[in-house]
């Protein structure tokens, strides 16, 4: 996969590892919700797009 990627940890599951809690991976932003509210969707890639450019500066 090209860089740059990105770990969203999408619901509640996801976040507290659920049946992979022995797994960890670096996440770039939680999105918490059983299941998300598209508004939440939107509000992650937003803050997700704003990470990405104040690295870049």
């Amino acid at each position: 996969m090209p860089e740059p990627k990105y770990v969203i940890a999408m619901g509640a599951c996801t976040i507290t590892g659920g049946m992979f809690s022995t797994d960890s991976y670096r996440t770039d932003v939680y999105l918490p919700g059983c299941p998300p509210k598209p508004e939440a969707v939107i509000d992650a890639i937003t803050k997700l797009r704003k990470k990405n450019i104040s690295r870049n500066f």
